[in-house]
């Protein structure tokens, strides 16, 4: 088994989904995989990685609009940095995308792309991307 390891830096907005579904295209293009796994990893804990629609970017925009709807800022929220919300958010959609890899390509849906979900932004991230073969 051969692992090859990537690291991309991202400048973020405030809430944002971004996509990175051409880092992991270059990264995949890079390791020569042709068969196998590629591993998305976010390693913050007011962000996440995701999986949906490309093609209407309507759907990023419903997605930010629910997710305020649905995670608002609370008074009631504790935690000192004021950004809980942020961190509800990240755990929901989750910190790694496992896709798989065949015929040197993600194999993905028609519509799908990967997104980087920021929601305590601006910031500068990272992605690490892992692919094995």
């Amino acid at each position: 088994m051969s692992v090859y390891h990537y690291e991309y830096a991202i400048k973020t907005e405030k809430q944002q989904f971004h996509n990175i579904t051409l880092l992991v295209q270059d990264a995949l293009r890079q390791s020569g995989a042709v068969e196998g796994i590629c591993l998305v990893f976010c390693p913050h804990t007011t962000a996440a990685v995701t999986l949906n629609e490309n093609a209407d970017r309507d759907v990023v925009t419903d997605l930010c609009f629910a997710l305020e709807k649905t995670y608002p800022d609370r008074n009631e929220f504790r935690h000192s940095e004021g950004n809980s919300a942020a961190h509800l958010k990240s755990s929901s959609f989750g910190a790694s995308l496992t896709l798989p890899v065949a015929d040197g390509a993600l194999k993905l849906g028609t519509w799908q792309a990967v997104y980087f979900c920021e929601f305590d932004g601006p910031r500068r991230r990272k992605v690490f991307i892992t692919i094995l073969t």
